[in-house]
């Protein structure tokens, strides 16, 4: 029981209090009244007429912790003003910059926007996004990195919590590690002494 109890306490220590998160901007098709992760990056998904599709910029541990755009979402509100062309087709865009608590350090997300992107029928995702919302920044591996120029740097950083900066990423060993090693040593130790009492006993 001894040994139980002190790999609970050991556990409790060396389980972080948060699990780290990245910064970035995910990219979502809607299907009626559903958005659902874009299973390819908006550089090759080509959307057809009267597609409604978005990005929503967020802190998110992972695939099930991602954060849906908010706002309007529908493409008749969103292209209402906006007339069938030939050779050109419609791409509603919802574009949220997501909550100040994910933003990064020193800057103010903008208010939420939508907009009627129109271009010839070819075109992708992000060629629509550029033509109703530059500038945008991309990073070195087509990661999209800033919508309208938000934010002004980084791209997909990854932070210690829900917008509470960046994590530790100098490749040097964590506490964690260290806190780890010892619960280990300590185990071990600790399995040998009951060991040894239960041979003295018998």
């Amino acid at each position: 029981m001894g040994l139980l109890l002190l790999v609970g306490l050991l556990l409790s220590v060396t389980t972080p209090a948060h699990a780290a998160g990245y910064r970035y901007w995910s990219f979502w098709d809607r299907t009626g009244p559903t958005w659902t992760y874009a299973t390819q990056g908006p550089s090759t998904s080509v959307p057809s007429d009267g597609d409604v599709q978005g990005f929503r910029f967020a802190v998110s541990a992972d695939s099930g912790d991602v954060r849906k755009p908010r706002g309007t979402a529908s493409f008749t509100a969103i292209c209402a003003d906006t007339p069938a062309r030939d050779g050109r087709k419609r791409v509603a865009l919802v574009i949220d910059f997501g909550t100040a608590s994910d933003a990064p350090s020193g800057e103010t997300p903008p208010a939420g926007r939508t907009e009627c992107a129109v271009v010839p029928r070819e075109a992708t995702t992000a060629e629509a996004l550029a033509a109703v919302a530059k500038p945008l920044r991309y990073g070195s591996d087509a990661l999209l990195c800033a919508i309208a120029a938000y934010p002004e740097a980084g791209c997909g950083d990854q932070v210690t919590g829900k917008g509470k900066g960046p994590a530790r990423s100098d490749g040097g060993p964590s506490v964690g590690l260290f806190a780890g090693l010892a619960a280990i040593a300590v185990l071990g130790a600790a399995a040998v002494w009951q060991t040894r009492r239960r041979r003295n006993a018998a």
